[in-house]
């Protein structure tokens, strides 16, 4: 015997078998007015609790009904748009300050923020021969798999790893905030190493340097990065800490938590959910579809070209056929994402920077044309606008990072999103969360093995 790693005959007949006995009738949903995917049918999620740590706006009552508006995202009630001025019109990285504020509920004076500050950078350390036993072994090409097998292995080095006190899950949380950087980029030196034949670089963390500046310091061989691209990518970390309680993976950090299991099993189901490319590997999406583009469309300045590809795409007749222009909509917002509008503005200075003004005018492009083409060959219930997925992903090609690691950046930022949320439920809520499912299966009596057809 052995381990099975390919799909035979015989597991297609079965799975064919469990397809025809488990699909339930789409109408059955309507009739008993099940949820799906746990929204409404105007696509409004159903609501399971209550948080305090942020809020989305996408629509505004106006004379009895409700008119979508610019989307507006808050931190502990701080719009989202005032942090980020807040500390790029002071020269400053956001991480620490953001992160504090999440977690606590309210921005750090100076001392606080000092203090806070020097606690991430002294928990900047992994394990002794934790790379080497952990993160050199069993290298995966996905990052995100790796990741959770590395946050999960933790587990055995914490002498009170299944303490869920207040205070020790504070202490978890913010020295996986520290030291998620670190898991990340070093599984993709592995990775790079064992599977792409290159030279092996195990850099350390600095700890005079920010989040951003280290991510970008242990990624490239020769350590070094401009200004702009260290302040780019705390934007980035910033803009994608935290989104709600009802987003996937933080819902999934609720439902772990509930079950009152440990904080490295939690923060793990929160990372396979991210994983999902309807998730945190949306970006991803959006990258090769304008890979696509370009090698499909002669002339990517001409815009009855371009529009014609888009118009394809939602045909299911380019790129991947699933009928979808990607970074293009959102389960929330309609008029706008306001992280996308902030990434905007900064996606437009990298884009100079790095000599990439023909792709800029191109993604400025298909953000004008591909919400039109949608409206003209859809009826949706709400208008759709680029989302945060739309440039994130071409601002992360610009900071050279490799593809591999798009989404466990976004953990190193959702990270603190989840801690936040997971000492939330804690402090809160003392129910495990069990929704209800209806069963329409038939009741049937059991048939002896000879006798069965």
């Amino acid at each position: 015997m052995s381990f099975a790693t390919q799909v035979t005959p015989q597991i297609e007949a079965l799975a064919e078998e469990c397809s025809e006995n488990t699909q339930i009738p789409k109408d059955l949903y309507a009739k008993y007015d099940v949820k799906k995917g746990l929204r409404d049918l105007n696509g409004q999620g159903v609501r399971a609790g209550l948080t305090n740590i942020s809020n989305i706006v996408s629509w505004e009552m106006v004379d009895g009904k409700k008119v979508p508006c610019p989307g507006r995202l808050y931190y502990r009630g701080i719009n989202i748009n005032d942090l980020v001025n807040g500390f790029t019109s002071e020269n400053r990285f956001g991480f620490d300050e953001t992160a504090y504020l999440l977690l606590f509920g309210q921005l750090p004076d100076k001392k606080q923020l000092a203090e806070f500050s020097e606690m991430l950078a002294n928990q900047r350390e992994l394990p002794k021969n934790f790379v080497r036993d952990v993160i050199m072994k069993a290298s995966s090409k996905d990052m995100m798999n790796t990741l959770a097998r590395a946050e999960l292995t933790l587990y055995y080095y914490d002498d009170n790893a299944d303490d869920i006190s207040l205070p020790n899950v504070l202490r978890q949380c913010t020295n996986l905030i520290s030291i998620f950087p670190m898991l990340a980029v070093y599984s993709y030196q592995a990775y790079d190493y064992y599977h792409n034949d290159e030279s092996l670089y195990i850099h350390k963390p600095v700890s005079s340097l920010s989040t951003a500046e280290n991510i970008l310091s242990m990624l490239r061989p020769d350590q070094k990065y401009t200004p702009l691209e260290a302040k780019v990518l705390d934007t980035c970390l910033v803009l994608h800490m935290e989104h709600g309680g009802g987003n996937n993976s933080t819902f999934t950090t609720h439902v772990v938590t509930s079950s009152g299991t440990d904080t490295y099993a939690t923060i793990a189901a929160a990372l396979g959910s991210l994983k999902g490319p309807k998730h945190g590997g949306a970006n991803i999406k959006v990258m090769r579809m304008f890979d696509d583009l370009k090698e499909n469309v002669r002339d990517t300045k001409d815009r009855e070209e371009v529009e014609d590809y888009l118009r394809k795409l939602l045909h299911g007749e380019a790129f991947d056929h699933k009928g979808l222009i990607y970074g293009m909509g959102h389960a929330v917002y309609s008029i706008s994402d306001p992280r996308a509008v902030i990434f905007k503005g900064f996606v437009e200075k990298l884009a100079k920077e790095k000599g990439r003004e023909d792709d800029w005018g191109l993604y400025t492009m298909v953000e004008d044309l591909a919400p039109k083409v949608i409206a003209n060959e859809r009826h949706i219930y709400k208008g759709v606008s680029a989302n945060v997925d739309f440039y994130s992903g071409f601002v992360y090609s610009m900071l050279g990072l490799p593809v591999e690691l798009y989404t466990p950046i976004f953990a190193c930022a959702r990270i603190v999103g989840w801690s936040a949320h997971r000492l939330e439920e804690l402090i809160n809520v003392d129910k495990i969360i069990r929704p209800a499912y209806m069963n329409i299966c038939e009741e049937h009596e059991y048939i002896p093995l000879d006798k069965r057809p």
